[in-house]
């Protein structure tokens, strides 16, 4: 398994964690049947190469998948809002890992990396919060990729996951391992999800989903303070929960 690297954490639980079905609206209409948010990310980026915008980050080195996932994730919003093609260095990656693992290759919990991120800037952006999907509701996961642009993701690895990526093959369910691994999806469709890792983008069927998805994420991202960046999201709502939870 040379040049491609694991390091997520199981899920840690908290009850304080929002929940993202708490903040939909009645009249939020149904997601489209498919959609992909890099579409909108090429065109306003002027790119078209995932290894460029989304590169491996260090993960081919280290277990620093939860960071890199994260990276890629303030790419694809600064191409949802703009042209601004500014990338996250993989210095900036690295050191936030290490910063966060204390200095050890040890890998990273998700919520541990978001918690921080609502805290802390990282690459000079803060996010406003975040809200805990329920993996098997795919309406939920379709919607928050439509609405935020994608979903932070953790799942326990199933055999033959590097090989697959390498074959570009999509992955599908198997013998589960004990390895886990962060990513970030961008888009779906009736029969698969694509998801960005490895500086590549990667297709998984909703089978393969259900079966290893372990932890969802809608990352609020300071541009969804605007009007009308979420309709059908209780913006407003969410914001005054995250100060009652931190108070």
């Amino acid at each position: 398994m040379s040049g491609y690297r694991f390091g997520k954490h199981p899920p840690k639980h908290d009850y304080r964690t929002l929940r993202f079905k708490d903040y939909l609206s009645r009249e939020l209409a149904a997601p489209p049947p498919e959609m992909n948010v890099l579409a909108r990310v090429f065109d306003n980026l002027r790119a078209g190469d995932p290894a460029a915008l989304f590169p491996m980050d260090g993960n081919d080195r280290l277990g620093d998948c939860t960071i890199a996932a994260l990276a890629h994730a303030v790419t694809v919003y600064r191409g949802m809002i703009g042209h601004e093609k500014r990338i996250m260095k993989e210095q900036a990656v690295v050191k936030l890992y290490m910063h966060l693992t204390g200095g050890v290759d040890s890998g990273l919990v998700e919520l541990d990396v978001l918690n921080y991120w609502r805290k802390s800037a990282v690459d000079g952006d803060k996010i406003m919060g975040f809200a805990k999907l329920d993996p098997k509701n795919h309406d939920h996961v379709k919607q928050a990729i439509q609405l935020f642009g994608g979903v932070y993701i953790g799942f326990q690895c199933q055999q033959n996951c590097v090989e697959d990526f390498r074959a570009k093959k999509p992955w599908t369910p198997g013998p589960l391992t004990q390895d886990g691994h962060a990513v970030y999806a961008v888009g779906y469709d009736p029969d698969t999800v694509t998801v960005l890792t490895w500086g590549n983008t990667q297709q998984g069927s909703w089978a393969w989903w259900d079966e290893c998805v372990d932890e969802a994420y809608a990352i609020l991202p300071p541009e969804a303070k605007n009007p009308g960046f979420a309709p059908g999201f209780n913006m407003a709502q969410l914001q005054a929960d995250l100060h009652a939870v931190a108070s």
